[in-house]
């Protein structure tokens, strides 16, 4: 009974909670509805999600609406005049859900870009952008796609979001880290310069622990207008990392000392407001407290793109989660970090494209990390904590051919070689990983930190390392893939301009770094 239950309220959910019994005419709105925008998310080969969220008085627990359900109308076009609209439809915004609307479009046509739009109450919504996957045996180009994170909203502006939405992104990897749990701060600490800065703009409420707290965060960084130009710009591949619940949580396990029943629970609650602001399917919705799918994306031939998720599975951090120490615990061979069934469908699935990628949270390169007066140590958050799984998964791909790791997390731009653990300078990577710096999070970098010439010194698998915000951008055809490293002059002000820092190449059948 409960996975008929189960599969009936997913069914309801891909198809928009569809209930035309409730007029539009009926619901008076306060003021416009749509203040935080569209989006966008989990393109396939036919279709792919569609988002919105009423709230005409967003900051309003009922967001204005108290507890009706509110029907919304969807329009799907051709064109940006909607002129030639392909898909139309009405659904219900829900209470439960925070009036939040997810429509799964199906039966559109293969790499073809649609404009979509949401109607309620004699309103419209902005026009957002989607582009759908080639059909699996295509001949496919290129690919760019756009990858970004990590924007604590207290740390600066998200200038870097309006100039990524103007990059003409097939697609868009969130790698997690959309928002911060912390309470209003003075002051945030900048890692590359050593020091505290000022904030510059502050949390509307304090810590987040339950469902209102989780959706009055989100409201406030879906207020922001780069962030929804961003959205509105292409589809998005979402995931979640650590702070979306809680610093450095590892699947049952929260904060120290709190009793993983109660951590449970504030899961539960940032797990369901995750899915009610992200345009993710209906299978991401959080059955039992956690929402969990890995996902394919497929580019006809020529990219197979793989996004995980490195932490609702994965057993606590080792050595006290002491970043830059080193114990035995690194080498835990009971150690998880994407589980088992995770692991399985990963490993099986790749062979039919020119290039593979993981989309995936965490850094997968084993890099020396220490901090004194500690000799050695790593990032024990990162696969270098998990050293277990990662050499058996990265056996487990050695058969992937043209592999490509794309990363978040830790506020740096990085470019580097992946191999086993036991594996020797020498021998070629098994993947190279290119690491995306933040949004925001830390604030301005100083560029060159003065740790960079000694932590490049002692990983010669590592290229390239850069303290300042951005994002990169992805271009992949069947000869090279290539990594545009963009940085942002400021986030402390609007305004701040993009650069291209860094680029690096891949040329197809040598997993080889090139500087371009």
């Amino acid at each position: 009974m409960a996975s008929i239950s189960r599969r009936m309220l997913l069914s309801g959910l891909a198809g928009g909670l569809a209930a035309p019994a409730i007029g539009q005419a009926a619901v008076p709105f306060a003021d416009y509805p749509f203040p935080l925008g569209v989006a966008a998310g989990d393109p396939d080969a036919g279709g792919f999600v569609i988002w919105t969220r009423l709230a005409p008085r967003p900051e309003a627990l009922d967001r204005g609406l108290g507890n009706r359900p509110v029907a919304v109308r969807y329009e799907v076009a051709e064109d940006r005049g909607f002129d030639r609209i392909v898909r139309s439809g009405e659904v219900v915004a829900r209470p439960e859900l925070g009036h939040s609307v997810h429509v799964t479009l199906e039966g559109l046509a293969p790499d073809r870009v649609y404009h979509y739009r949401f109607r309620a109450g004699g309103e419209a919504s902005p026009v957002g952008r989607g582009r759908t996957l080639p059909a699996a045996s295509a001949a496919v180009a290129e690919v760019r796609l756009g990858v970004a994170g990590c924007q604590d909203y207290q740390s600066g502006f998200y200038t870097a979001f309006r100039h990524l939405a103007r990059e003409d992104c097939h697609a868009i990897f969130h790698y997690g880290d959309y928002m911060y749990e912390y309470g209003p701060r003075a002051a945030i600490w900048n890692a590359g310069t050593g020091e505290y800065l000022a904030t510059v703009r502050r949390h509307d409420g304090p810590e987040t622990f339950s469902l209102d707290d989780y959706r009055r965060r989100y409201t406030l960084i879906r207020s922001d207008v780069d962030l929804q130009e961003a959205h509105r710009s292409a589809c998005w591949l979402a995931s979640y990392d650590d702070h979306e619940v809680v610093n450095n949580w590892a699947g049952e396990t929260g904060p120290e000392g709190v009793d993983p029943a109660l951590f449970r629970l504030r899961r539960a609650a940032a797990m369901q407001a995750w899915y009610e602001f992200m345009p993710v399917r209906a299978d991401a919705f959080p059955w039992g407290g956690l929402s969990g799918p890995w996902r394919a994306y497929r580019w006809g031939t020529l990219l197979d793109a793989r996004l995980l998720n490195t932490r609702a599975f994965r057993t606590d951090q080792p050595c006290g989660d002491r970043f830059g120490s080193l114990c035995p615990g690194i080498r835990d061979p009971k150690a998880e970090m994407i589980g088992r069934a995770q692991e399985d469908w990963l490993a099986k699935g790749f062979g039919a494209t020119r290039w593979n990628a993981l989309l995936q949270q965490v850094m997968m390169m084993n890099l020396e990390r220490a901090r004194p007066p500690e000799p050695r140590g790593v990032n024990v958050d990162s696969w270098a904590g998990y050293l277990v799984p990662r050499d058996r998964l990265l056996g487990r791909l050695s058969g992937v051919s043209n592999l490509v790791v794309l990363t978040g997390d830790e506020h740096q731009h990085w470019a580097g070689e992946v191999r086993r653990s036991d594996a020797s300078p020498e021998t070629a990577p098994a993947a190279i990983e290119f690491v995306t710096t933040s949004i925001s999070s830390g604030s301005d970098g100083p560029g060159e930190r003065a740790d960079h010439a000694e932590i490049l010194r002692r990983n010669p698998g590592l290229a390239y390392v850069r303290d300042e915000r951005g994002y990169t951008v992805m271009r992949v055809t069947p000869e090279a893939w290539t990594c545009d490293f963009r940085v942002i002059d400021t986030v402390r002000t609007p305004g701040g301009r993009v650069s291209t820092h860094a680029r690096f190449r891949v040329p197809a059948g040598t997993p080889r770094l090139e500087r371009a």
